[in-house]
């Protein structure tokens, strides 16, 4: 599906990447999350991205379960497709759960819809996330099912390319991908393993693809007690970092140009050299 001009190709596109500090109650995650996007809306932004589990940071994992949606229907959905068409806004959903065949799993699903509410695209997070490091221990698997494929859609700015959190620790799901102008990452990122291989992973997948990365991310103390890392940033196919936010809500703000990644792509070919 084609939301640009063939004539004209791809144009500069202002972005956003909304950061939340999430709770248990869908609704007030619902009425921040609006908040925020109007706010990207009034700086100019024509796709913003919210975070991973933007509706619901339970007091336990299986709590999202509870919450969980038919494809295509429901209140988290509704709002989704309600807000684009009040915004004219292009929304990446972050993530909410889908439900499964299994009634004790769900997909973690981002959604993504067009300036007219229209969904166009659906991405099941594929890798599931496991860690274990003293009083510390995920385990993704216990209530969600993995996808299978890849997704990406056309926006003005070009390809866009869907991911979820964990996935950035796999390169060899963005290759799949194709020709991307920008990757996107919903994430909540754990306190420990955001400070130690957030900022490098999202800078590397950028410089490896030579397009832009746009990572908004969960940034703070909830009330489960789980802190998130946060600092939400985008981040150009040079690998710098054009806006970021360290912690608590907010907006994270700047442009994907598709001149700069043209300029990149000719300075220094990477992608055309690639031999395997």
């Amino acid at each position: 599906m084609t939301q640009r001009d063939p004539a004209t190709g791809p144009r500069l596109m202002r972005v956003a990447a909304l950061q939340m500090v999430s709770t248990p109650a869908v609704g007030e995650n619902l009425q921040q999350a609006g908040e925020l996007l109007a706010r990207a809306r009034a700086q100019g932004a024509e796709l913003a991205l919210l975070p991973e589990y933007f509706c619901i940071l339970g007091q336990r994992d299986v709590d999202k379960v509870g919450v969980a949606e038919a494809d295509g229907v429901g209140p988290i959905q509704e709002f989704l497709a309600s807000e684009s068409r009040r915004l004219g806004l292009w929304i990446i959903g972050g993530t909410l759960p889908i439900r499964t065949a299994d009634p004790a799993r769900v997909t973690n699903s981002s959604l993504v819809f067009d300036p007219a509410g229209r969904r166009v695209a659906r991405y099941d997070k594929i890798h599931l996330f496991r860690f274990a490091q003293g009083a510390e221990s995920f385990d993704e698997s216990r209530t969600l099912q993995a996808g299978s494929e890849t997704v990406a859609f056309d926006a003005p700015c070009g390809r866009v390319g869907l991911s979820i959190c964990y996935d950035v620790r796999f390169p060899e799901l963005y290759r799949t991908l194709g020709d991307c102008a920008l990757l996107v990452v919903p994430s909540a990122f754990t306190a420990t393993t955001g400070a130690a291989h957030w900022e490098v992973l999202l800078r590397a997948r950028a410089i490896e693809n030579q397009c832009y990365v746009l990572a908004a991310a969960q940034g703070g103390l909830h009330r489960n007690g789980r802190t998130t890392h946060g600092d939400s940033m985008l981040i150009d196919p040079w690998g710098r970092i054009v806006d970021r936010l360290p912690t608590g809500p907010g907006v994270v703000m700047g442009a994907v140009d598709p001149a700069l990644i043209a300029q990149v792509r000719g300075q220094l070919p990477a992608l055309t050299h690639r031999r395997l």
